[in-house]
């Protein structure tokens, strides 16, 4: 059995900067077969900071408070998803959300099975810098602690 509290999980930002508060409460857990963050993030701010799909994973955002917008498919179909409302993301489903509210939005974000993400299996939808066209790009985590994409059609790779 373990316990904790929200205030004292320690703040794990996003590489790409996208958002002020991220918690991974499954870390602090010891989960391994789940995956649990917590979020505030002030309007502009994102979940992810990205179009993307977890191929071997799906998601479920909880909306506390506030309100997100998930942009949904390769066709980004926007989704509001308000206070006390969830969204759920079928492993391939391509999606990303963001605070679209005046107000700090408070949320969750839910994943299973493992967690943490296996790099093999997480795809980002981002305009290649070869092809000229948005392409599906491998990511993967550096040492450093930055984003490397590479195209899938054309092998270009590039670190955010």
């Amino acid at each position: 059995m373990e316990k904790v509290a929200i205030e004292d999980v320690d703040v794990q930002r996003n590489p790409l900067d996208v958002h002020s508060v991220r918690k991974p409460v499954s870390s602090v857990l010891g989960t391994t077969d789940f995956a649990m963050n917590y979020f505030e993030l002030e309007p502009g701010e994102s979940f992810s900071g990205g179009l993307h799909t977890h191929h071997d994973q799906e998601e479920v955002f909880y909306l506390e408070s506030g309100e997100a917008t998930f942009e949904v498919g390769r066709e980004r179909e926007e989704i509001l998803v308000g206070e006390r409302e969830l969204i759920r993301f079928a492993p391939g489903e391509y999606q990303t959300g963001y605070n679209s509210g005046d107000e700090r939005a408070v949320g969750w974000a839910l994943g299973a099975p493992d967690s943490r993400h296996d790099w093999e299996d997480l795809e980002s939808i981002v305009d290649c810098r070869e092809c000229g066209e948005e392409t599906g790009h491998a990511t993967t985590l550096t040492d450093e602690g930055r984003f490397e994409l590479t195209c899938n059609d054309c092998g270009t790779s590039f670190t955010l």
